[in-house]
């Protein structure tokens, strides 16, 4: 749930030891309700701050009119200045939270005006969202925060143009914050706006040195416009702050693959590929395809192809389907399919790492199965739809009774899942799986 930040204190003419806050001589629920003359709440108005917006641009009267109508206050407190001070925010929570139009404002006026707190942290989607907060900006145009956050909804509406005078507007208030020239610096990288998106990043990354993800956006800004050598410097900063960023690993590797540092590179790209990062296994898979990692290991470029396909990775998939088709071509060697047929054996002897606590059981050919006897079903069908996609024959066989049975309450029967993973296989040209499909669908 979003939530209004506190606003911020308003500076005070120091002439005079009781003067109000400069600008805000009177303070009232809405510009033609309830106003409190001399009011001298210096406080940070934190829950109902939008409920008391400050009349000094909306009234029609004028400052003459604000000096006639102020209490003069005495430099001593009286008891009548004690219960003018309590009286004041009990007459106000009548006024916002009583259940009787009558008391507070009429239901048309409500409606339109509203509690601006209470609106705001309820809506969700980008409308209501610039609806609720350029009322604020036009009332409140000296609280950046608001500005920030309609930028946030002007750039989920897709009005980028909007959203970057907004942030401009803030930043003239903040001065030197560094989030608010990221931001800028990352509206200004969605409109391919190089050059200015470098001056922000650079001012961003000046005034929060410390923030790796200002230093990752310096350096795709950098990257995109030819920059190499200042990119690599950026994300090698990012990478020092932040060492688990795997992002700027997948980054850097890329780069560094351009000036022939292969085996940096592929440290930074084993490293964001360890990290979850798609493209990353893809160009891992590839390389211990081709060789170009230190040796060729078709096990291990099964295994990332493999897990890039499970993040949707289409790329992955199709390596790995021209893979099994290549193995299960009619004509094909003998000591090349056999080649190939252990690199896939390989991969399923790879799951079993996750599982050290059945190292004794490794001499049985399908973990899948091993799990699914261990009662693991949870464990056991994910790994055989793995094997499943890796040629293994008796992963496809558990599948087949999985697929007809199911395992209540953990699987259902004619899982969806199940029935892809033999059609997959059965395009390919694997003869189990056509074999299973036959069954499936005589049945």
């Amino acid at each position: 749930m979003l939530q209004l930040p506190p606003p911020r204190v308003p500076k005070y003419d120091s002439s005079h030891p009781n003067a109000m806050p400069v600008g805000q001589e009177n303070c009232c629920v809405s510009p033609d309700r309830l106003v409190v003359p001399g009011h001298d709440d210096r406080r940070p108005r934190r829950h109902f701050y939008c409920s008391f917006f400050i009349s000094h641009t909306s009234q029609s009267t004028k400052s003459s009119q604000h000096t006639d109508d102020a209490v003069e206050y005495d430099a001593r407190l009286t008891l009548a200045d004690f219960a003018i001070m309590l009286m004041i925010p009990l007459t106000v929570l009548t006024l916002i939270f009583s259940s009787s139009p009558a008391q507070a404002h009429s239901t048309e006026e409500h409606d339109s005006r509203g509690d601006t707190v209470s609106r705001f942290n309820e809506q969700t989607d980008p409308v209501s969202l610039v609806e609720t907060l350029r009322p604020a900006v036009r009332l409140l145009p000296e609280v950046p925060e608001y500005r920030l956050k309609l930028a946030d909804a002007l750039v989920r509406l897709g009005d980028l143009d909007a959203a970057i005078e907004e942030i401009r507007s803030a930043i003239a208030i903040l001065k030197d914050d560094g989030h608010a020239q990221h931001q800028l610096g990352l509206m200004l990288m969605a409109k391919r706006d190089w050059r200015a998106a470098s001056v922000a990043l650079k001012e961003a990354v000046r005034l929060e040195p410390t923030q790796a993800h200002a230093h990752y956006s310096l350096g795709t800004v950098h990257s995109a416009l030819g920059n190499v050598p200042a990119a690599i410097q950026s994300f090698r900063r990012a990478l020092e702050l932040r060492p688990t960023f795997f992002d700027a690993h997948y980054r850097l590797a890329l780069l560094l693959r351009t000036t022939k540092h292969r085996q940096e590179a592929k440290d930074h790209l084993e490293a964001a590929a360890i990290g979850g990062i798609a493209q990353a296994q893809v160009l891992l898979g590839k390389a211990y395809n081709t060789g170009q990692a230190k040796e060729a290991n078709l096990g291990l470029s099964i295994y990332w192809w493999m897990e890039a396909a499970m993040l949707g990775q289409q790329a992955a998939s199709d390596s790995l389907s021209k893979l099994r088709r290549h193995t299960v071509t009619p004509g094909l060697p003998r000591q090349h399919r056999a080649q190939l047929l252990k690199g896939f054996e390989s991969y399923r002897t790879m799951l079993w790492k996750d599982f050290p606590e059945l190292s004794q059981e490794r001499d049985r050919q399908s973990l899948g199965k091993v799990l699914l006897e261990h009662n693991r079903v949870a464990d056991a069908v994910p790994t055989l739809l793995k094997e499943c996609l890796a040629l293994s024959e008796d992963a496809h066989t558990e599948l087949a009774t999985l697929y007809e049975t199911g395992r209540e309450p953990y699987l259902r029967p004619f899982d969806k899942k199940i029935l892809t993973c033999f059609e997959i296989t059965a395009a390919d040209g694997f003869g189990p799986a056509k074999n299973v499909l036959t069954r499936i669908h005589a049945k």
